[in-house]
């Protein structure tokens, strides 16, 4: 029989009490994680969003927050925080409480092009915050001012390769940028961007006149194409959208190879519990497939998109390297 001496068993014991300790410790925090998923959510929740209202996310977070709320009898609050392509909705969640009580509605501007369009930014698109599920999937379309001069895509490439410079593209996110750089680059010419906090207010100021044309997501241009304020002249996706069967693709309309799409998706602080991201992930699934999702998906051409937090943090660091591709090959430098 092996005896311990008065320090080898005085260290052994403090050992075995550390282990206990630590045990402890995590059955307690495992504890805790569960009563708060339990009770979640017992107050209420906000859904921020980085673009300005109307814009595509806005509408889908509106829409998901009246089915949370349906389910839950929770107030949703929607929270717009438009600006700098999405960066201060995302560090204001990334800064949030980790409890489940403040989720991002993001796209792939804040989670996946960002990192590639700014040297510097005031949040970290992967250790900042937990992925919770896809939403949903859709295209652009590329408008101009319905009693202006372009009938066409052609008319747009002629007057941009006549007078380089000159013609002038808006947008409201990494999304509409990018495809706008893209249909410069795949259509050899040089054309002036001018940014603003959203894809709305750009909108507005093609309507005024004050730029030539954007490509912007389907939920935000279909209600002026339909009001005869805009005309659509290319989708951006290899395939038409159902809702605009007569128009091309920009492909169709003679800008070979062109292929834009956007997604949505919802995040938390980094550190929410696994079990409030669990019960979050449920109630957003429901109410992907309510009636009001389901009403903004068919009338926006958006496809709706459920992913498992795994699946969703894999399909990020996907489109992270796709984003980082496409802005590098389209030559736009980082601010």
């Amino acid at each position: 029989m092996t005896v311990l001496k008065p320090t080898t068993r005085r260290r052994a014991v403090l050992v075995a009490a550390c282990a206990a300790c630590a045990a402890t410790l995590a059955w307690t925090s495992l504890a805790q994680a569960q009563t708060a998923a339990a009770a979640y959510p017992s107050k209420p929740i906000t859904l921020l969003v980085p673009f300005a209202a109307a814009s595509a996310t806005d509408q889908l977070a509106r829409a998901l927050g009246q089915a949370i709320t349906e389910q839950t009898r929770i107030a949703v609050v929607v929270d717009n925080k438009a600006g700098a392509s999405g960066m201060i909705a995302a560090q204001q969640v990334a800064r949030a409480a980790p409890d489940g009580y403040t989720v991002l509605i993001a796209t792939n501007t804040t989670q996946a092009a960002n990192p590639h369009l700014f040297r510097k930014l005031s949040y970290d698109p992967v250790k900042d915050f937990a992925p919770v599920t896809g939403l949903g999937k859709g295209g652009q379309v590329m408008v101009v001012k319905a009693d202006g001069p372009y009938r066409s895509v052609a008319d747009v490439i002629a007057r941009a390769r006549r007078e380089p410079g000159k013609v002038s593209f808006g947008s409201g996110s990494a999304s509409s940028r990018v495809a706008g750089e893209q249909f410069q680059q795949l259509s050899h010419t040089q054309l002036l961007h001018v940014p603003y906090k959203s894809n709305p207010p750009a909108l507005t100021d093609l309507i005024g006149g004050q730029v030539d044309f954007m490509i912007t997501d389907t939920a935000t241009g279909l209600p002026q194409i339909k009001a005869g304020k805009v005309r659509a002249l290319g989708f951006s996706m290899t395939r038409r959208s159902p809702l605009l069967p007569d128009v091309p693709t920009l492909d169709e309309a003679g800008v070979k190879g062109y292929d834009m799409s956007y997604w949505f998706a919802a995040y938390v602080p980094a550190g929410t519990p696994a079990p409030v991201v669990q019960r979050l992930h449920e109630l957003l699934g429901a109410a992907l497939r309510s009636a009001p999702a389901k009403a903004f998906f068919e009338s926006a051409g958006v496809d709706a998109w459920s992913s498992t937090p795994e699946e969703l943090r894999a399909f990020q660091e996907t489109e992270t390297r796709k984003w980082g591709q496409i802005i590098k090959a389209a030559g736009i430098e980082p601010e």
